[in-house]
């Protein structure tokens, strides 16, 4: 599966893949080793919370690890054509003004002050395309909706 990520979510990850693997193992060690120290490891609560801790920590190293080796990374668009990386204001038919919304389309990693929306969602991929003043229509639980989109930008 390709991750499609901005350049700035791809270095982030990167970053956090590198702290794990280097200071992150580092002081889980060092948790486990202390945690040891407290005696019988069958009922020492610090030692079972540093081993967990640790799997966590593998966990998401495997994540990231899985995500940046599948990863392309994506630049918006220039023309405002909503796509992976741009952040866009909708206003669902029949609400007022204020009450438009905005969503930044794209991985579920990225960090946005709009809420992350994925391209595959049915909204998101009704909007994929689209641009300021258009007004798209999709297929969403309780039936069909429309969206008018206000504004595109890039994050």
């Amino acid at each position: 599966m390709i991750h499609r990520l901005s350049r700035k979510t791809h270095e982030r990850l990167r970053e956090e893949h590198a702290d794990l693997t280097t200071r992150g193992r580092i002081v889980a060690a060092e948790k486990i080793a202390r945690a040891r120290e407290h005696g019988d490891l069958k009922e020492n609560g610090d030692y079972h919370a540093a081993k967990d801790e640790h799997g966590h920590m593998e966990a998401r190293i495997r994540q990231l690890e899985s995500i940046l080796d599948q990863a392309e990374i994506v630049e918006p668009s220039k023309d405002g054509t909503v796509g992976l990386g741009m952040i866009v204001t909708v206003l669902y038919d029949g609400d007022d003004e204020s009450m438009a919304e905005s969503y930044l389309i794209g991985h579920i990693e990225e960090i946005s002050e709009a809420p992350v929306m994925s391209p595959t969602s049915p909204l998101g991929s009704a909007l994929l395309g689209a641009k300021a003043g258009d007004v798209v229509e999709y297929d969403a639980p309780n039936g069909k909706l429309k969206v008018k989109v206000l504004e595109t930008r890039s994050q």
